[in-house]
Formats: C-alpha cells, structure tokens, sequence
C-alpha cells in the first residue's frame, strides 16, 4: 500500500471528527459537507490500488461504480451512498434554503464512517 492509499483514509478521520464536533455545535450545513470528504477520500484511496486517480467528484463516483460496486468489490449500497453524501454536500454548500438538519448531518456521518470502515477492509486485504 503506497503512503497515499494509507493517508486518505485518515485525512478521512480527520473530516469526520470535524463534522462530529460541527454538528454539536448546530452547524449542520458545514458538518455535512465536511462529513462527505471522508467518502471521498476513501474513494480516492480504493481507486489508487487499481492505479486510477480522478481530480472531479463525479469522474470518483462514477469510478467507484463502475471498479467496486459493478463488480462486488465494495457493496452497491456504499456506493448509493456515496452518491448520496455527494448530493448532500452540494446541498450543504450551495443552496441557501432548506438546510439539512441535524438528523440529515447525523445519517451523513454514518455513511461516512461505514464507507470508510468499508474502504479500510478492502485496503486492508489487498
């Protein structure tokens, strides 16, 4: 596993703290987009072992699809979350009203510690 494939996953960690401690706070918006990088990042982490690496959002979930989910290396239910979380976080940072809740920040951040316990077994057996 490169040095890359291992630091995403925590740079994950690290995004997903943050957004435990924004939702806390009430600062739902911000903690979902936040709570969307750790998906993202492990993506990024599960592509780079199939020497894949994509700068846009849409080409890693389109990817992950396609390389994990098609195939049944990953669940296709992580997938749709993914793509879930991804629509949220464009909710969260681009549209004025309706906000995402506390229970929609919640659900986010669960996904995303599911997606990355996911990546983390997958990385781990390869």
């Amino acid at each position: 596993m490169t040095d890359e494939v291992a630091a995403l996953p925590d740079k994950g960690d690290q995004n997903l703290a943050s957004a435990r401690l924004l939702t806390e706070h009430g600062f739902h918006d911000v903690a979902a987009s936040r709570a969307y990088h750790p998906l993202f990042y492990a993506a990024q982490a599960l592509l780079l072992t199939k020497g894949l690496s994509f700068s846009r959002h849409s080409a890693v979930i389109a990817a992950i699809g396609e390389h994990f989910a098609k195939p049944r290396l990953l669940e296709p239910e992580l997938h749709r979350e993914l793509i879930r979380a991804f629509e949220q976080r464009r909710i969260a940072d681009y549209r004025v009203a309706p906000r995402i809740g506390a229970s929609e920040a919640d659900r986010l951040i669960a996904r995303a510690e599911r997606f990355l316990a996911a990546a983390r077994e997958f990385l781990g057996a390869h």
